[in-house]
């Protein structure tokens, strides 16, 4: 597994439509997402990083639950690697209780449009759809109870408070590479 820092990606650009299939049977489109804030999260089922963080995506998911923001998560990797598939992801939705769609992007076109490269990967949108914060969950992704910043909530407050997040203090996201088809 290669550890890769997520891309710059600049702070101010539009979230790129998608329209993808969920675990719920549904197909979701960016046009489904209408709350203040949106954060987009490239995850999938083996990452180690995602692993790690996955119990706090879902804390922060159901802890913002009376808020006008919107969470989805994206697995890039359905096609590319035998503990992503479609069936994992919903076996791992509800091992976690996923309190959001979790989508599969089996042709990582929308992986690519996002220049998302690495899982976990997180996007947080306003609600015209641009990108405010574009970084990791929190300052310690190894050890939870020695957390001291949790950036992805700053950021979610900060763009539910009409603000922007400080691009200064955006600390890129860091995890495994996403498995691209075309270079298996």
């Amino acid at each position: 597994m290669a550890l890769l820092e997520s891309n710059d990606v600049a702070l101010g650009s539009k979230a790129p439509d998608f329209e993808l299939e969920g675990i719920d049977g549904a197909h979701w489109s960016l046009q489904d997402f209408e709350a203040d804030a949106l954060v987009v999260m490239f995850i999938c089922n083996h990452c180690p990083y995602v692993k790690a963080v996955q119990g706090r995506l879902v804390e922060l998911a159901e802890e913002m639950a009376d808020e006008s923001v919107d969470f989805v998560a994206i697995n890039p990797n359905v096609e590319a690697h035998p503990e992503d598939t479609f069936p994992k992801m919903k076996e791992t939705a509800q091992k976690w209780g996923l309190p959001f769609p979790y989508l599969a992007d089996r042709t990582q076109d929308v992986a690519r449009a996002y220049n998302a490269v690495c899982t976990p990967d997180i996007y947080v949108y306003d609600s015209d759809r641009t990108l405010a914060y574009h970084g990791r969950v929190d300052d310690n992704w190894e050890e939870p109870d020695e957390v001291e910043r949790r950036e992805l909530k700053q950021a979610i407050e900060t763009v539910l408070d009409g603000g922007r997040p400080d691009p200064a203090s955006q600390q890129p996201s860091m995890g495994c590479s996403i498995k691209w088809l075309d270079q298996q």
